[in-house]
């Protein structure tokens, strides 16, 4: 197991922000640094919201070790043919490092206030999985492509130059009846959402059966998780950091919560769920002897 940090990037993400998550994600010895992809959040003010793959590029310049991504990155508001060429691009960048996590798209407001159709879930999905076809069909051909799909067509079309590696794609989400056989048809990485230690063992054995019925083994994709994680040196100052929140609704949802050794405990159990990195979201974003204690605490007793 280890530990990445995942921000919400419409959640006031500037380019202070990202710079300073940058260089502590680098040197604390943290495996990745992960962050959203939307224009605002479901509700509320307008937040600072730095655009993603501007963001994603100045990863893949200005760092040497850490992994990143979108978690997840939705095709309703960006063009699959894009957002292939932007991966490919920025993995090479960045020496292999990105991990292209894509998604359906699901916050209305987001879509209603820029203009783009989020679709009823039938068509979004149907979008969503041929979105996902033309990334993988531009990313992983070296020879000109057609598609022909009810959203999105190619014709004769081929991506230059050529991606350095094959760029591994995250699914995220735990929907079993439509997320988990996407992952199992063209991830190479499923990113369970916001589960429990229990949760995530039922959806992997049903991912395996799935992964089963393509011919693929288990070994195939990864198993990541991003949840919440709330940390405190001490039982004064993690009670200071529960403060007006509902700590029974955050055990039901099994969010990490604690000291640096209650951490470490929670953490272990989505291990031994077979969960090999968590993507810590961190939502205060200048919570910085937060991560500082994530990274001298607990990290060390994972490895």
């Amino acid at each position: 197991m280890d530990i990445a940090i995942m921000i919400e990037g419409q959640d006031g993400l500037n380019w202070e922000r990202w710079k300073r998550h940058a260089r502590m994600a680098e040197d604390l010895g943290f495996a990745g640094l992960y962050r959203s992809d939307h224009f605002a959040n479901a509700d509320g003010p307008h937040l600072d919201a730095l655009e993603l793959w501007i963001s994603l590029a100045y990863l893949a310049a200005e760092t040497k070790r850490i992994e990143f991504g979108p978690m997840v990155s939705p095709v309703s508001f960006r063009n699959p043919v894009v957002t292939a060429w932007s991966a490919g691009a920025v993995d090479d960048l960045s020496g292999g490092r990105l991990h292209l996590g894509l998604g359906a798209g699901w916050n209305v407001r987001e879509h209603a206030e820029f203009g783009f159709p989020l679709l009823d879930l039938d068509p979004r999905f149907q979008r969503y999985e041929e979105g996902v076809q033309v990334i993988l069909t531009l990313l992983r051909s070296d020879e000109p492509a057609a598609f022909s799909g009810d959203f999105y067509q190619l014709d004769n079309a081929l991506m230059l130059p050529r991606p350095a590696r094959r760029v591994p794609i995250v699914i995220g989400g735990n929907g079993p009846l439509r997320t988990l056989p996407l992952v199992a048809k063209y991830a190479d990485e499923w990113n369970a959402v916001y589960a429990t230690p229990q949760k995530v063992r039922e959806l992997s054995a049903k991912l395996d059966e799935l992964l089963a019925n393509e011919g693929r083994e288990p070994s195939d994709v990864r198993r990541t998780l991003m949840h919440r994680v709330i940390i405190g040196k001490n039982e004064a100052q993690l009670k200071s950091k529960l403060d007006g929140l509902d700590v029974d609704d955050l055990r039901e949802r099994a969010v990490i919560f604690g000291t640096p050794s209650d951490v470490v405990e929670q953490i272990g159990a989505f291990a031994e769920a077979g969960i090999v990195r968590l993507m810590a979201q961190w939502l205060d974003q200048d919570d910085v002897e937060g991560l500082e204690l994530l990274a001298t605490e607990v990290l060390p007793q994972l490895n």
